[in-house]
């Protein structure tokens, strides 16, 4: 289990990152792209879910490199892990905090980041983390 403070600390510990509020919900972002962001559901999103159980707990929403990246992920089958229909066609995840595991989460978060950071701060992070995979053409 995973709490909003966990997420907190994930976040704080990246470069450059500055917190805000979309909608009216806390997000965080770096080179003022959100890449993380508390994501409840609206009641629209409530009645898609039909006869299907609401995943409970806070939620929260990343971003992902691509649409590709965003099937991999989901793929995987990771525990919380999920998206909704509003998110079709869009770069993000959601993942249930109360179910996901705390790795997945910190993985999700830093791809998030890389997803979103300016290649420079990406690759000169990725560089201080011991790796020398700088961040493709396409970012």
């Amino acid at each position: 289990m995973v709490t909003i403070d966990d997420v907190e600390a994930l976040v704080t510990e990246l470069p450059a990152v500055g917190e805000g509020t979309s909608y009216g919900n806390r997000c965080w972002v770096v080179a003022s792209k959100n890449f993380a962001w508390i994501r409840p559901f609206s009641k629209a999103d409530v009645k898609r879910f039909g006869d299907a159980p609401v995943p409970s707990g806070p939620i929260l929403a990343v971003r992902v490199e691509d649409l590709m990246e965003k099937d991999v992920v989901l793929d995987e089958g990771r525990p919380g892990f999920f998206t909704i229909p509003h998110f079709d066609g869009y770069a993000a995840v959601l993942i249930q905090l109360d179910a996901a595991d705390a790795a997945d989460v910190e993985e999700a978060i830093v791809g998030a980041w890389l997803a979103m950071a300016p290649r420079e701060l990406a690759d000169e992070y990725l560089r201080s983390r011991g790796s020398d995979r700088p961040r493709s053409d396409a970012d």
